[in-house]
């Protein structure tokens, strides 16, 4: 494995530890309603991101051309639907069927990569794939509790797993044409700009009762971590690894959710839950050797 490689799978190890807080962070950040929480967290990782890419950007200035400009706003809008239907999926379901339906991703990114980037995937990878969204399925299980709220909050995380899988492939995509600060700032802003109007009118619905010191600091908190870092971290990683891999590793996020769920929400996890995560190790071993 080239150091280039060996760089990006640790980005991206490092992207699922800060992934892994986000269904506590949203947690806390209740009852605030779903496109406030979007709007704020995108609104924070915009504005740091521009910041960091000032400082950090060494002199490139590399910005969007006319002709790349209606790209990086569909990657906005990509980008701020993928985090508001996983936050909304939050409010209807558990996050552990939340986030193991939305890492059924590799599927889809798979066979975008191969199709869009041309990228070869093996038969051992493939059987990788299988394995680990076996595993995340697992981990949804046979829901006996299963309402009408849960299976549309398990269609939201459907939707978010769809476009999560195209915001990963354009990362990809786009990886010899704007340097990664300046990616991440201009999808961000992108996203940003998107959620600003259903934010702000979704504030002035609320009373204001919903906000305390808990659901602001849980926002910027949701902005600066997983969001700037964590997913700067997770396009980092993807201009050194093929995109299956790279979004096979985030799927520990399910782990790491779970287990920090368990910690702090007192959401005791299952049987097959455990079983699942098992299994999507076994799986990310086989994609990865």
């Amino acid at each position: 494995m080239r150091p280039e490689e060996r760089s990006g799978l640790l980005y991206v190890a490092l992207a699922v530890a800060l992934f892994s807080t986000s269904p506590v962070l949203i947690a806390w950040a209740d009852p605030v309603n779903p496109f406030a929480k979007t709007s704020g967290r995108m609104l924070v990782a915009a504005i740091v991101m521009l910041i960091t890419a000032r400082l950090f950007s060494r002199g490139d200035t590399a910005q969007p051309t006319p002709r790349s400009t209606p790209r990086f706003l569909g990657y906005g809008l990509i980008a701020a639907f993928h985090f508001l239907c996983y936050i909304a999926s939050l409010s209807y379901t558990t996050a552990a069927h939340s986030l193991s339906i939305i890492y059924t991703a590799p599927i889809f990114v798979t066979i975008l990569s191969a199709f869009i980037l041309h990228e070869p995937v093996r038969k051992r990878q493939w059987a990788g794939v299988g394995i680990t969204v076996l595993g995340v399925a697992i981990i949804a299980g046979l829901e006996p509790r299963m309402t009408w709220q849960m299976a549309f909050g398990d269609a939201l995380a459907l939707l978010s797993a769809i476009t999560f899988a195209i915001y990963s492939v354009a990362g990809r995509y786009e990886r010899e044409r704007y340097p990664l600060l300046t990616y991440a700032s201009l999808v961000y802003g992108a996203a940003a700009l998107w959620m600003l109007v259903p934010g702000l009118v979704s504030l002035s619905s609320e009373s204001g009762a919903e906000w305390g010191w808990r659901q602001i600091l849980a926002i910027v908190a949701l902005g600066v971590g997983p969001l700037a870092i964590g997913h700067t971290l997770y396009n980092a990683s993807l201009r050194r690894v093929h995109a299956t891999y790279v979004n096979i590793i985030a799927s520990q996020e399910v782990t790491g959710g779970i287990l920090l769920s368990y910690l702090l929400l007192s959401q005791v996890p299952s049987a097959n839950s455990l079983v699942g995560a098992v299994l999507t190790l076994i799986g990310i071993g086989l994609v990865l050797r």
